[in-house]
């Protein structure tokens, strides 16, 4: 059966390797900007469905799909990808020296001789960001090239000097519960 990853991330297609997860990689078309008036659970869950979704009714056949959404929450303040450079070091002065909430949804959508399965789930976890002064977020910001991560930050980056300490999921927070998505997959006798 095939797996199909609907996502773009660089990141995810690497944590599906790291696991072994053969996949093919098929960006996913909908639209996120219509899921408002939901709780930021909700809303993680809504857009990892919703990608899953838009994949699995463009293709065909026995298949596994993979959607995922990540969102950055900060005093029920979402902090999204940065727009330019003063984004980012803006998103960072807000993030360090306390804690934020990231939230990965998962969504895996099956078809597997004609029966149907779907697993929508988000996984919560707490980072801890220690205290950083303006040239080390300058120097993050203008050497890591934050632009494409929610929150302008990569937990598995350089970045990883400012994080004091998280709870939960760690590869939710690189952008997919890997472990999460192999228990599924091996539950179903994918892999």
């Amino acid at each position: 059966m095939k797996v199909i990853l609907a996502s773009t991330s660089p990141r995810r297609a690497a944590l599906m390797e790291l696991a072994n997860i053969d996949c093919e990689i098929f960006p996913s078309s909908c639209d996120e900007s219509k899921v408002e008036g939901y709780t930021i659970e909700e809303k993680s869950k809504k857009l990892a469905y919703a990608k899953a979704k838009s994949v699995f009714d463009n293709t065909q056949d026995d298949r596994t799909i993979i959607g995922a959404d990540t969102i950055v929450v900060k005093d029920n303040k979402i902090f999204g990808k940065p727009e330019d450079r003063s984004d980012a070091i803006k998103m960072l002065r807000q993030l360090q020296d306390d804690v934020h909430t990231v939230y990965t949804s998962i969504a895996i959508l099956i078809e597997y001789h004609g029966k149907y399965k779907e697993y929508n789930e988000v996984i919560k976890t707490d980072v801890y960001v220690r205290k950083m002064d303006d040239s080390e977020i300058i120097n993050y910001v203008d050497s890591e090239e934050p632009y494409d991560k929610a929150g302008a930050y990569a937990i598995q980056s350089s970045f990883a000097a400012f994080v004091d300490r998280i709870e939960g999921n760690y590869m939710g927070v690189i952008g997919l519960p890997i472990n999460r998505v192999y228990e599924i997959l091996k539950e179903n006798e994918i892999i």
